[in-house]
């Protein structure tokens, strides 16, 4: 029998992948019989898009290692080179998915609402046409819409690629993002304007039932734009849990599209906007589950900061555009949570190491919480020697003291390690595991303040005929 190579795909890999890729032809096939079927048109491209990167991570893999894009394991017994920043193959085949199915959104606009398609047959009087088209009636806000996102998706993906090739400095990448938010914000400013909020009941008498925060709504949504992408980075180091993260936010916010799509009143009014977020989330979720088979533990490949980037702009784009951005914020709590727990070594007030992922116990084979080691001349200052002392009461911290009281050495201020510093030491499969749960549950949890808490402080909810929240 012979054996396979590390690059090439197995006879059963290869018949599951063609089978995929041709019930996905048939579908698609299948779609423009009708008005298009955008939906199953998404379902079906998300089917290519799994089987596209799941093969060419396969088959690049080496390619990108002899480039020089390759990293070590440094949680495991037998530290090996592996190939790095496989998210940009994600980012490259989502992005040529979302291209093609472009015109499947407006199949039935450019067929049926244009005398180039399905009313030729139609006799107008010369002064109702219009240089031979109904220019009028194609959905143009819908496209600029749709063509920002792919412009912003493209412009993170090159900045996430730079990134990965010119290992950018912290305080220098971190406003990438808002550079590539700005089409967003652009057509957002042109098609929407919206900049009103809606104020809760107990405060409607002192400010009244909306509230116009202007051009403050842009630097509220740039800001969204920015920590998103930076958040799903900062939460990462070990095998699969930026995919994981990324996958279960992505799942959480298409059931909130699927409860517009399925509750009464139907049509519900946002339709058209959680269809289009469905339309960016369904090929997300088919290259993440190619990447997860190859980055879960242990882990074959690394997914480089291209992913992470790329995959929170997946989320400002559909959340921006299908005006639901504060929902996604309550999707977002482990990372908010890790953000503002990171910020005193993000903000100096305590030191950072360049990385602060677990420590691997090569005697155990287990994950332990990194640490920041002090010295005697290197003590933290009394008001911050003060503070790290509460959070170790408090048990948010593990600081360990010498015979005369000071600092040897503090747990990293990560969400990872603090679970670490919880839970004890654990196998990194088994802890990503149970971070992933805990972004389920949470996700799950906001989901439920989304459209059921909501209701104690608001008039109504967005299930019914009512406002965007």
């Amino acid at each position: 029998m012979t054996a396979h190579s590390p690059t090439s795909l197995s006879r059963t890999e290869t018949l599951s992948l063609l089978s995929l890729t041709f019930v996905c032809v048939v579908i698609l096939t299948n779609t423009f019989q009708g008005d298009g079927e955008p939906l199953i048109a998404s379902l079906a491209l998300s089917g290519l898009a799994f089987a596209a990167t799941f093969s060419m991570i396969r088959w690049l893999g080496p390619t990108f290692m002899k480039a020089g894009l390759k990293g070590v394991d440094m949680s495991k017994h037998h530290r090996k080179e592996i190939p790095e920043c496989m998210g940009a193959i994600c980012a490259v085949v989502y992005l040529l998915v979302v291209i093609i199915f472009v015109p499947f959104p407006f199949y039935k606009d450019i067929v049926a609402a244009t005398s180039g398609g399905g009313n030729r047959d139609v006799v107008l009087h010369i002064e109702h046409v219009q240089q031979g088209r109904f220019l009028h009636r194609f959905p143009h806000s819908k496209l600029a819409s749709y063509l920002s996102a792919i412009i912003s998706l493209q412009s993170i993906a090159i900045l996430g690629i730079g990134d990965d090739l010119f290992d950018i400095r912290w305080r220098h990448k971190f406003f990438i993002p808002a550079f590539a938010s700005i089409p967003l914000l652009v057509v957002y400013f042109v098609d929407f304007g919206v900049t009103s909020i809606v104020i809760p009941i107990p405060l409607q008498p002192y400010l009244g039932e909306l509230f116009n925060l202007g051009p403050l709504y842009y630097v509220y949504m740039a800001s969204v734009a920015i920590f998103s992408p930076n958040s799903i980075n900062i939460l990462a180091g070990i095998n699969g849990i930026e995919v994981t993260q990324s996958i279960v936010i992505a799942m959480l916010l298409a059931i909130n599209d699927a409860l517009y799509l399925i509750t009464p009143p139907y049509p519900h009014p946002a339709t058209d906007s959680h269809l289009f977020s469905l339309y960016f989330l369904l090929p997300f979720l088919g290259v993440s589950f190619a990447l997860l088979w190859y980055n879960r533990y242990p882990a074959r490949v690394f997914v480089g900061d291209t992913y992470c980037y790329f995959a929170g702009m997946v989320f400002v784009v559909v959340s921006i555009l299908g005006h639901f951005s504060k929902t996604l914020i309550l999707l977002l709590i482990p990372q908010i949570f890790n953000f503002v727990y990171s910020v005193p070594q993000l903000f100096g007030l305590v030191p950072c190491p360049r990385h602060r992922l677990p420590r691997f116990n090569a005697r155990t084979g287990l994950l332990e919480p990194s640490i920041t080691p002090w010295t005697v001349d290197r003590q933290p200052k009394p008001p911050i020697a003060w503070g790290l002392e509460m959070l170790h009461k408090l048990r948010l911290l593990r600081v360990t003291l010498d015979e005369q009281g000071r600092f040897v050495a503090t747990t990293n201020f990560t969400l990872i390690n603090l679970w670490l510093v919880w839970r004890g030491p654990l196998r990194e499969d088994k802890l990503a595991l149970e971070l992933t749960a805990m972004q389920t549950v949470l996700g799950l949890f906001g989901l439920f303040v989304r459209h059921g808490l909501a209701r104690v402080v608001f008039k109504e909810d967005n299930w019914g005929i009512t406002g965007r929240w």
